[in-house]
């Protein structure tokens, strides 16, 4: 991932208890890791805020008739691949070279 340098000023206790915490060569990622968990954070706060709705119809066709409809489905077809097979039946020993 490409870096760009960029100025920063902090006040000095701030600093210090970076430091105290990382140390002074574990300052930028640190102070990486800190904005970038702030940025997702004020993202997730500005979505909750708006008015979009987060879930569209048009994105889950799968759910047009309700989600206990598609749920029974994926249950009826989970069940169909995970159900026992029926076994072989046995031929009769004319038909059965082992027999012979």
């Amino acid at each position: 991932m490409a870096t760009k340098r960029a100025h920063v000023l902090l006040p000095e206790d701030l600093l210090r208890e970076i430091d105290a915490l990382v140390g002074p060569r574990g300052r930028s990622s640190f102070l990486v890791e800190t904005a970038r968990h702030e940025v997702r954070r004020q993202k997730m706060l500005h979505f909750l805020e708006s008015k979009d709705p987060a879930w569209k119809d048009k994105d889950h066709p799968e759910l047009a008739r309700g989600a206990a409809a598609w749920v029974r489905r994926l249950r009826t077809e989970s069940e169909a691949r995970h159900a026992p097979r029926p076994k072989a039946r046995k031929r009769s020993g004319a038909h059965n070279p082992r027999t012979q």
